[in-house]
């Protein structure tokens, strides 16, 4: 359940949940809109967290088994 906590629900708050208080900010990032800037950084996040849901949960299984190897 942690595991999908951290892939998906994460992100999902992220982009999905946090876009009304996004959408409503009138900055800019380095010349950007906040909410492109906003977006773009998600796919980085987004990775990020996929990676660490490898990284605790998944590694250890593909390590487990010889028939990936």
């Amino acid at each position: 359940m942690l595991k999908f906590l951290i892939g998906i629900g994460i992100p999902y708050v992220g982009v999905i949940g946090l876009l009304p208080w996004v959408a409503s900010v009138d900055r800019f990032v380095l010349g950007v809109p906040f909410i492109y800037a906003w977006i773009f950084a998600w796919f980085v996040l987004t990775s990020i967290c996929l990676q660490v849901c490898w990284r605790l949960f998944d590694r250890r299984a593909d390590e487990a088994d010889p028939r990936t190897h």
